[in-house]
C-alpha cells in the first residue's frame, strides 16, 4: 500500500502546501521564464522579418536605378543597404550595380562599390576575383596579385596570371597559367580562352589539352 493511503486528509494537504512552499517559486519562475522565451523569440523573429522587408525595398530601388540607368540613385541604395545588419540582398546589390556600372565604362566605380561590399565565405572569393579583374583593368596588376594571394583555384589563379602579365612578368604569369590549366575540368568552357593565355605567355599547351 502506498504511503498516501495511510495518511488523512489534512496530513496529505499539508504536505502539499509544504511541497508547494518549498517549490511554488520556482515552478512559477519557470513558468515565467519560459513565457518569457516564447515572446522574445517571437519578436526577434519579426524584428529580422521587418528587417528584411526593408532591405528589399531598398534592393528594388537598386534594381530600379540600374533598369533606368540611374547608377548614381542605385548607388544610394546600395549604401543604405550597406549601413543596414549584413544581408543577402546588400551584396546581391552591390554585384548588380558594380556589373552596371562596368558596363557603362565606370571601372573606377565599380571597383569602389565591390570594395565596399561586406561578405563572407563562398561569394568572397567571387567578389574578389571581380576586384581583382577590376584592378587590372584600371592599372592596378601589383594590387591584385596582393589580393589574390596563394588562392589556389582556377578563376583565381588566371587573374593572377592576368595581373602578372600587366606588370610586365611573363614568365611567372605563365606559371600560373599552367597551374589554372592543370586545375580546370577538361570540358570547362573557358578552357580554350585560357590555353590562349598560356601560348601568349610564351607557353605551350599538352597535345591532350588541344584535342579536348
Amino acid at each position: 500500500m502506498a504511503i498516501d493511503d495511510l495518511l488523512d486528509e489534512h496530513e496529505q494537504s499539508e504536505r502539499v502546501r509544504t511541497w508547494l512552499r518549498k517549490n511554488g517559486l520556482s515552478i512559477v519562475g519557470g513558468v515565467v521564464i519560459a513565457v518569457g522565451a516564447i515572446w522574445g523569440w517571437g519578436y526577434w523573429q519579426q524584428e529580422q522579418g521587418n528587417k528584411l522587408a526593408s532591405a528589399n525595398v531598398e534592393y528594388q530601388k537598386v534594381l530600379k536605378g540600374i533598369q533606368e540607368n540611374k547608377l548614381d540613385d542605385a548607388g544610394k541604395a546600395v549604401k543604405a543597404l550597406d549601413a543596414g545588419p549584413s544581408n543577402i540582398y546588400s551584396e546581391l546589390a552591390a554585384l548588380q550595380l558594380a556589373k552596371a556600372q562596368v558596363e557603362a565604362g565606370k571601372d573606377e566605380d565599380a571597383l569602389a562599390t565591390l570594395r565596399a561590399v561586406k561578405v563572407e565565405g563562398d561569394l568572397k572569393q567571387v567578389v574578389d576575383q571581380r576586384i581583382a579583374r577590376l584592378m587590372v583593368a584600371t592599372g592596378k596588376g601589383s594590387e591584385a596579385i596582393t589580393l589574390l594571394g596563394n588562392a589556389a583555384d582556377p578563376g583565381s589563379l588566371e587573374i593572377h596570371g592576368d595581373a602578372l602579365m600587366a606588370t610586365g612578368k611573363r614568365d611567372e604569369a605563365r606559371g600560373q597559367y599552367e597551374k589554372a590549366l592543370k586545375t580546370l575540368d577538361v570540358a570547362a568552357p573557358q578552357r580554350r580562352l585560357l590555353e590562349t593565355k598560356l601560348m601568349d605567355a610564351g607557353g605551350t599547351v599538352a597535345a591532350t589539352e588541344e584535342s579536348v
